[in-house]
């Protein structure tokens, strides 16, 4: 960030300095939140508060069990699988539609393209609740409420919009001279499209899968009303917990998934400085 010239007139430098004090207070009131979560998932007795012994640093008050319980408790480890499960496979589906949808979207004579874009990203846009009871009463209907596999159809409709929309912004800098110039050297369609297309739009559908990956991980609302107890993942087993047996194993989870949010987040950065690098565009 620039430095303050000393030219710079009196209400210049009020600004300057105000700018960065209400930063640094949206930064806290995001951020700090989270960070008292963290502490307490090492309470020693299970409580959500700070006890006078963890006030004082002192170590009885401080242990590792609520990590333990959380890494043996069967309830827990069927959740982190149905999880994993759950989102990996409505990643795949999520990345695949999307990533066709986009393609078509970015052609010149694609006809309705705002509507159909309207449509594609309207998950995003309406409620989640009335999503969830529409799901609930079309997958009743088709017999698929209550499986494993309408859960993964329903969080993959989800995260179907976030990789239309990355996808999307990558391809609005694509030179299609670079097709153009491979079907003048006799490639095919399919090896223009795996061999040019696809290495230029991978770090925008990797954005969009992560995308897609942590919208399923963390959604609760769809799987309680599309899932059963067959399907329960762990942002339901949390629900569950806090609304019948309230257990600092919650926040445990809790530090873990944050944890598991910053790595995805930091591999977001990754791939955007490397979209930048092929499209030749240099940090200033």
């Amino acid at each position: 960030m620039a430095a303050l010239p000393p030219y710079a007139s009196t209400p210049e430098r009020i600004w300057y300095y105000a700018f960065r004090v209400i930063c640094a207070a949206v930064f806290f009131f995001l951020i700090f939140p989270l960070m008292v979560i963290v502490p307490l998932s090492f309470n020693a007795v299970p409580f959500f508060t700070f006890t006078t012994e963890m006030l004082a640093f002192d170590p009885a008050g401080y242990s590792t069990k609520w990590y333990q319980d959380f890494f043996t408790n069967l309830n827990w480890q069927g959740a982190v699988w149905n999880s994993f499960v759950i989102a990996f496979f409505a990643t795949i589906l999520s990345a695949s539609l999307g990533t066709l949808a986009a393609l078509g979207l970015s052609r010149p004579s694609m006809p309705y393209r705002t509507l159909i874009m309207s449509i594609l990203i309207s998950p995003m846009i309406v409620p989640l609740i009335i999503s969830a009871a529409g799901m609930y009463f079309f997958y009743s209907r088709v017999g698929l409420q209550g499986t494993h596999l309408g859960v993964i159809l329903a969080h993959a409709a989800l995260g179907t919009p976030f990789v239309v929309i990355t996808v999307t912004a990558t391809l609005v800098g694509f030179d299609n001279n670079l097709i153009r110039a491979a079907n003048s050297l006799g490639a095919s369609p399919a090896r223009t499209f795996f061999k040019v297309i696809v290495p230029l739009i991978t770090p925008g559908v990797i954005s969009g899968a992560l995308f897609a990956f942590i919208t399923s991980f963390d959604e609760v609302v769809v799987v309680l009303f599309v899932g059963s107890f067959e399907q329960r993942t762990i942002p339901w087993q949390m629900f569950s917990g806090i609304r019948e047996q309230i257990s600092p194993t919650i926040l445990a989870v809790a530090t873990l998934l944050t944890l598991v949010s910053m790595l995805m987040l930091f591999a977001l950065e990754l791939l955007r400085r490397r979209t930048e690098r092929l499209r030749g565009i240099k940090n200033t």
